[in-house]
């Protein structure tokens, strides 16, 4: 199965040159890393930044330039710092081309639940619900399974909503789905080393297999 950089290195194909992308706290900080050099890409972080670049080496940190996820960045040139109102008033705008989400769980009809859970306190639901209900695309980039082994692919969402039908794409520790329109998760790509009753057993959700489906190359 795929890894955390795993995921995000998949991920990061989905990105075309010229985007403007959005990237999540969790998993989808780690697609920064694995984004071509020789693209223009402009990664906005909602906190108030246009242009993070990688994660700063050990020792090369500066503890005021920080994702929304508060973790340590760094700017690539020419990048530009605002307020948040600033941020928002992009992503609202319908400014950003590109989401990458991580999720707590997300139904077959592309639901999407990754902001709270129930009985455990948090600060609120950030920047999720302007960005899945304005970017003009959405990935996912989440752990199929929980530590339970109960799946996060479901027919309906058990935890509070941030958006509905919203996602068109979910990247795994099992694969890449797309979500269809008529509903169910489609599999376009399975993990090195994982069988298809592997995928089966961690969708909860209405799956759609056609065909032979390749192996995702990381």
């Amino acid at each position: 199965m795929l890894d955390k950089n795993g995921i995000a290195k998949r991920i990061a194909k989905e990105v075309r040159d010229g985007m403007f992308v959005n990237l999540g706290i969790g998993i989808p900080t780690l697609v920064s890393n694995y984004i071509p050099e020789n693209y223009d890409i402009v990664l906005q972080s909602e906190n108030g930044i246009l242009g993070m670049g990688p994660f700063p080496f050990e020792g090369e940190e500066n503890a005021d330039i920080i994702n929304a996820g508060k973790q340590t960045i760094t700017l690539v040139k020419g990048a530009s710092i605002f307020d948040s109102a600033t941020s928002f008033g992009m992503i609202r705008a319908q400014r950003v081309d590109l989401t990458i989400l991580g999720a707590m769980e997300v139904s077959e009809n592309g639901d999407i639940a990754n902001w709270k859970i129930p009985g455990k306190m948090v600060k609120g639901m950030g920047g999720a619900m302007d960005l899945v209900a304005s970017a003009q695309n959405i990935i996912v980039a989440m752990q199929q399974v929980n530590k339970a082994g109960q799946s996060k692919l479901l027919s309906k969402c058990e935890l509070p909503l941030t958006g509905v039908k919203c996602v068109k794409k979910i990247v795994t520790e099992f694969g890449v789905y797309d979500v269809l329109p008529q509903g169910g998760f489609k599999l376009l790509e399975i993990a090195p080393g994982v069988t298809i009753d592997d995928v089966k057993k961690a969708t909860a959700g209405k799956l759609v297999i056609e065909g032979d489906v390749p192996v995702i190359a990381v």
